[in-house]
């Protein structure tokens, strides 16, 4: 790399770096940028890494240059790998790819040139327009803007572009193409008679165009019958489909799978007399985490115990390569829908061989973890092991045992194994609570579905001991994993999680300034902050939207080859280890622990580079947040069939987004989401306050709020696209703190609680600062 010339700076005699270099040099150079890294590069020491460090706060304050922990990047530049879809060709005959993910607070999404290449790798194809790719791009900058250019690393299998929707049946013949996208709402298309192809009234279809002429109107073609969503219970068909989630294996996985041996002790310690026991949820399928704690006989360390986490040996069937692990790296996850599980392996695999069933010699990788009296993890160390479970728990039937209600499963247990691993839980919580990571009350909800497949009730499971035990264990064992990989110099891939923007603090600034609170002006930002914020809204009726506000301020975990740290568990490093049955990731750890160990020759390839992992980790990224977006749209759709037939009734329910648009409002009782337009609200214009995250009547300034609690009518659902529109009951607030009436700029004004004027001296724009006179400081 060149670098330019500093200039030398009269005032202390030395050559420093510009902003201007410092800049330049964070967004060319390849790897992990830190402190230490700039100042090599400059000759810095002494009083020039004090200008350095003062230079790096000034760039941070500005907005010039994120910090990820102890690595800066400048925002809204991508990373070194990118997966991208190729989407057009330029003028000069050039290939344009843009990036599948992009954080739309950095301004317009970046376009790619793909640069011609040699020779591919194997037999690769050469790519084209439609085809999704892992980039490994570069950027340059041409005048003031940047251009990328992106070399293909490789094509990946083509996706099926297809137009999915229900088949309407008309009594004359032919039918309706209803699409089942909430972006397609209102598109529906014609089928003439003869153009069904079997298809049945409430069909799931794909279809293909047919234009009648030049100008006639187009009308479809049922291409494929997917099935009845009501006759085989299954809504979860229309987002497998629609985000081409492959959900049958090919014959040769499911060959390979057959055919794999048992496990035996063979390269493996005997741990099968240790009653180590597995705590899952009472439906659950696979069990591939096994726990056990004992208290630590050594005197040094009074007080202290041994924690002993079993995972399932995955990587002992799944080798590299093999037919099994590229089908795994393609789904990259499990996706768990409420009627099905689409698995990431065949269930020879995850049901059976490598599920720890109670009194059956399973293979696993063990991890021994000393814990101080304080909590603290003093030493660990990992095994390859067989093993035998003691016994198969769920949660609540765990923690019934240790609140004094055992049955003939847990009795036998609870003096030896369960009270001890409470012990042991509690213990480790101290460390937990020192610790501080970001602890949002948002409960989850849970669809129940009746033996049709229709939901029949909606419930908020309660949260136990027991699932928080386990959430200890394995954050202690996905730390040990990290730490022992880093100390045997083995690549990894991480689960990282950023901190906050800048632009998302502000808006969270703002939000906290509406409801009478300030964000301390601080240094480097801790999980700590948020629970603070957490803490002083507690009990108030602004808990839960402080709550949905500060989750929206957090950042997407994701894996990654690099290490960025997690910023909401408050942790250095931090690796997925524990649930190789179900994610792409944990399975890598395994292999990189295998090698570290010497245990087998079925580990990590010792010529695997980081780069290579860096594909791995955007490829298992993307499908972990198709996987997330699959579920979310079923739960939408299923509720949505629930309250189809319940047009016209009212619901509670609080207000959980706000746009332009109009509101979005979630129910209590089944947590369904629907949008209210902003022209349905009343008989005059609702403006958009952003700054408090509100509509206000800009004749009344009546007022409706992200978190207020209200009533709504069921207007229509649409329960293919899982849509739902309310119509207001409630009226909105009327203290007349804030008007919607703005000034000259268009700033939304402030209206006097006695005098009824509306002044906007003061008073800042949508996006600016808000005053923090006379507010409450967060601690």
């Amino acid at each position: 790399m060149i670098l330019k010339k500093p200039r030398t700076s009269p005032a202390r005699g030395t050559t420093l770096p510009t902003r201007e270099e410092i800049v330049e040099f964070i967004s060319s150079a390849p790897g992990k940028i830190g402190k230490r890294e700039i100042a090599r590069a400059f000759g810095l020491h002494g009083g020039g890494k004090i200008h350095l460090k003062h230079i790096l706060h000034d760039l941070e304050d500005d907005g010039v240059i994120d910090r990820r922990k102890k690595a800066f990047h400048q925002p809204g530049f991508l990373p070194p790998v990118v997966l991208a879809d190729i989407t057009a060709r330029d003028r000069d005959g050039e290939l344009i790819a843009r990036p599948v993910e992009w954080d739309e607070d950095h301004g317009p999404m970046p376009s790619i040139v793909i640069a011609a290449s040699g020779r591919a790798k194997g037999r690769q194809p050469a790519p084209g327009i439609g085809n999704r790719a892992l980039l490994r791009v570069e950027a340059a900058r041409d005048g003031g803007a940047t251009a990328y250019t992106g070399r293909v690393i490789k094509i990946l299998p083509a996706q099926k572009s297809q137009l999915l929707g229900l088949f309407r049946a008309l009594a004359e013949g032919g039918g309706r193409f209803v699409p089942v996208s909430k972006k397609d709402r209102g598109k529906e298309l014609p089928i003439n008679p003869g153009d069904e192809n079997g298809a049945k009234d409430g069909d799931l279809v794909t279809i293909s165009l047919v234009k009648a002429g030049r100008f006639g109107t187009p009308h479809a073609r049922v291409k494929e019958r997917l099935g009845s969503v009501k006759s085989e219970r299954a809504v979860s068909l229309i987002a497998i489909h629609a985000h081409n989630i492959s959900y049958e294996f090919p014959q040769d996985v499911l060959d390979e799978a057959e055919q794999a041996p048992q496990a035996t002790l063979q390269g493996r310690e005997d741990w099968r007399p240790l009653p180590l026991v597995t705590i899952d949820p009472p439906d659950a399928k696979d069990h591939d985490d096994a726990v056990h704690a004992a208290r630590d006989p050594d005197p040094k360390n009074k007080g202290g115990f041994i924690v002993t986490v079993a995972i399932a040996d995955v990587a002992a069937y799944v080798r590299p390569g093999s037919a099994l692990d590229r089908e795994a790296l393609q789904r990259g996850n499990s996706v768990y829908f409420p009627d099905r599980v689409v698995p990431m392996l065949p269930e020879r695999i995850s049901n059976d061989l490598c599920s720890l069933k109670p009194g059956e010699p399973r293979p696993a990788l063990a991890v021994q973890i000393v814990v101080g009296a304080d909590g603290r993890k003093k030493a660990h160390r990992f095994h390859r092991i067989l093993m035998r479970s003691a016994a198969k728990l769920s949660y609540e039937q765990a923690q019934a045992a240790i609140d004094g209600r055992p049955d003939d499963t847990t009795g036998p247990l609870l003096a030896p194994v369960l009270s001890v691993l409470w012990e042991a839980y509690m213990c480790v919580k101290q460390a937990r609570d020192e610790r501080g990571p970001l602890d949002l009350d948002l409960p989850e909800r849970k669809i129940i579905l009746n033996k049709d497949g229709q939901v029949d009730r909606v419930t908020i499971p309660p949260r136990l001991d027991a699932h928080r035990l386990i959430e200890e264990f394995m954050i202690l064992a996905n730390v040990a994993a990290a730490e022992t990989l880093e100390t045997a110099d083995i690549p990894l891939i991480y689960r990282v999680h950023d901190e906050p923007s800048l632009e998302k603090m502000q808006t969270l600034a703002d939000v906290l300034a509406s409801v009478g609170l300030k964000l301390p002006k601080q240094g480097a930002l801790r999980a700590g902050l948020f629970n603070r914020i957490l803490a002083a809204v507690h009990d108030t009726r602004h808990q839960t939207f402080i709550n949905e506000m500060v989750l929206r301020s957090q950042a997407q975990a994701e894996y990654s080859a690099e290490n960025f740290g997690h910023f909401g568990l408050n942790l250095r490093r931090y690796a997925h280890f524990t649930s190789p049955i179900r994610r792409y990731a944990d399975l890598v750890v395994h292999r990189a622990l295998i090698r570290a160990l010497k245990a087998g020759s079925d580990g990590l390839s010792s010529s695997i580079t980081k780069l290579e992992l860096a594909e791995t980790s955007a490829l298992i990224s993307a499908t972990e947040r198709r996987a997330m977006a699959a579920e979310r749209e079923t739960v939408d759709r299923l509720i949505a069939y629930h309250l189809a037939d319940r047009i016209g009734a009212t619901f509670e329910g609080r207000i959980a987004g706000v746009t332009k648009a109009g509101l979005f409002v979630r129910l209590f009782e089944t947590g369904a989401d629907g949008f209210i337009p902003a022209s349905a609200l009343g008989a005059e214009y609702f403006v958009y306050d952003e700054a408090h995250m509100a509509l206000t009547g800009e004749r009344s300034g009546e007022t409706y709020q992200l978190g207020d609690r209200v009533t709504v009518k069921l207007a229509e659902v649409i329960p293919a696209a899982g849509a739902i529109r309310f119509d207001m009951v409630s009226e909105g607030k009327h203290d007349n703190t804030f008007s919607a009436r703005p000034d000259k700029r268009g700033r939304p004004g402030k209206r006097d609680r006695a005098t009824g004027k509306v002044s906007t001296k003061g008073k800042a724009s949508a996006r600016g600062k808000i005053p923090t006179k006379g507010l409450t400081e967060i601690p």
